[in-house]
């Protein structure tokens, strides 16, 4: 039997995962990716367009200092102030928000003026589509991605799923034993620092993590994975 429900989300760094099961596919996902610009490592969050929001809200930041159309979207800007404690000394880190129409891009930058922050997007080709936001780095300016970009799901009564490309630091983790085979690849169970288990699917072009939330029955993992179809599209 078919799975009643299939949602694609779409990492930053182009790449589409397609996920179909018996399950709810409903709530939003998130992508991150590390680039490299000018020697610098900055982190972004890609998600839906009240993710701008509600990180604005949760750093107490209730007006931005600016905003500007910018590569087909609204950038915003606010400056906040906080104290390091283990620098021990006030930190100014920039908010910076980039918002399309159904998806918004979010990162913080230290030390960083607006021009700073102009010639770093710049550099990052930003595009907006029907599944999600993407980057395209520009690499004659000096700017990479620093790994594969990841996509984050939570799936009420499955977990939290961590998705994105395999990469050989993924795969020396792996048991040499075989792992459970389920149609999206092998299912490998282990257990976090803190005793609680989580599992690792690794596929051909896919590799994800899966970590039991509240609402999860970690013995009853496998069952769902093995009726979950995740693959990349695109």
């Amino acid at each position: 039997m078919a799975p009643s429900a299939a949602v694609e989300h779409r990492a930053l760094d182009g790449i589409a995962y397609r996920l179909a099961a018996d399950l709810d596919l409903s709530r939003p996902a998130t992508s991150v990716v590390e680039v490299v610009a000018d020697g610098r490592l900055y982190e972004l969050t890609a998600g839906p367009a009240a993710l701008a929001e509600a990180v604005a809200a949760s750093l107490g930041v209730t007006a931005f200092d600016s905003e500007l159309a910018f590569q087909g979207g609204t950038l915003r800007t606010a400056t906040t102030s906080e104290y390091d404690a283990q620098a021990q000394q006030v930190e100014n880190p920039t908010l910076v928000v980039w918002q399309g129409r159904r998806f918004s891009l979010v990162t913080r930058l230290y030390r960083a003026a607006l021009t700073d922050v102009l010639l770093l997007l710049r550099t990052l080709g930003i595009a907006e589509h029907d599944d999600g936001i993407t980057l395209t780095p520009d690499a004659s300016a000096g700017t990479r991605l620093a790994r594969p970009a990841t996509v984050v799901k939570e799936v009420p009564t499955l977990g939290l799923v961590e998705m994105g490309r395999p990469t050989r630091e993924h795969t020396v983790q792996l048991p040499p034993w075989q792992g459970a085979s389920v149609p999206s690849g092998e299912l490998f169970r282990d257990t976090l620092s803190d005793g609680r288990p989580f599992f690792v699917l690794s596929g051909s072009a896919v590799w994800a993590t899966i970590v039991p939330l509240a609402d999860t029955t970690a013995d009853r993992v496998p069952a769902l994975v093995d009726g979950l179809d995740l693959r990349a599209v695109g």
